[in-house]
């Protein structure tokens, strides 16, 4: 089990354990870069729009994004609609931050909050390996299922444009699905529709809470996709069955 404060534990398991007949699979940080890459998306809708509110500081501006956000995100209700509608949701944010400093949320509040979107979006690429080896693991006759939150519309975009949805026999967007992980329905949901038991299948994922926690409680081994290398620590919510810092961890060496 985890140890005392700023420890890091990982399961012992052979990394040449057979994979199940099932594999379950996030999008975003695990497929797909999106927190991952280390840019600061808010900080450069600042620079290119800042000018338009001259008497903001860059570092107060980004201040008053992290209180913002960590406020709304933090929130079960307005994360869950949050995620529905990122233009929308990222403008709130933005909006927040904006009271934070003593303004209005205004016109340039929204310029910035969309600016971000876009180059957040933008941004999105595949993790070195991650598409090679979904096309391993077609090869190897698994059966793939792909279970995300978020909205359809930005969810279907990045799917669309690396060409995922053929490596897939399922496909859970929770904006379609109506609920989203860790809700046991989506998980009970992908297992139907890929005709395997709790026992057949591993959920592989960024979000200990959501993808791990969420599977596990369902009968599902869950394998961690810890591409920050910072390790479980002590208050880690659940222990997965494997901790992996890349897809292709999972393929035979």
């Amino acid at each position: 089990m985890p140890g005392g404060p700023g420890s890091s534990y990982a399961p012992e398991v052979s990394t040449s354990e057979p994979l199940p007949p099932v594999l379950l699979l996030d999008l975003d940080d695990t497929i797909l870069t999106f927190t991952a890459g280390g840019r600061d998306f808010w900080a450069e809708a600042f620079a290119a729009l800042g000018h338009e509110v001259s008497d903001v500081g860059a570092e107060d501006f980004r201040a008053a994004i992290r209180a913002s956000s960590s406020a709304f995100w933090g929130d079960h209700d307005t994360a869950a609609a949050g995620r529905q509608d990122l233009y929308a949701a990222r403008r709130l944010v933005a909006g927040g931050a904006f009271e934070r400093l003593g303004r209005e949320p205004d016109a340039t509040s929204e310029r910035l909050a969309d600016h971000y979107t876009r180059t957040k979006e933008e941004a999105v690429a595949p993790f070195p390996r991650a598409i090679e080896t979904l096309v391993a693991f077609r090869e190897q006759g698994l059966r793939l299922g792909l279970i995300t939150n978020g909205s359809s519309e930005f969810q279907r975009a990045k799917i669309e444009r690396y060409d995922l949805a053929g490596y897939f026999d399922a496909i859970f967007i929770e904006g379609e699905f109506g609920v989203g992980k860790p809700d046991a329905r989506v998980f009970h949901a992908a297992l139907e529709a890929l005709d395997a038991k709790a026992d057949e299948a591993w959920m592989v994922g960024d979000n200990l809470h959501a993808d791990i926690a969420g599977a596990q409680a369902v009968g599902i081994q869950g394998v961690w996709h810890d591409w920050r290398r910072g390790g479980l620590g002590e208050d880690a919510p659940t222990i997965p069955r494997r901790v992996i810092h890349g897809l292709d961890e999972l393929l035979p060496a």
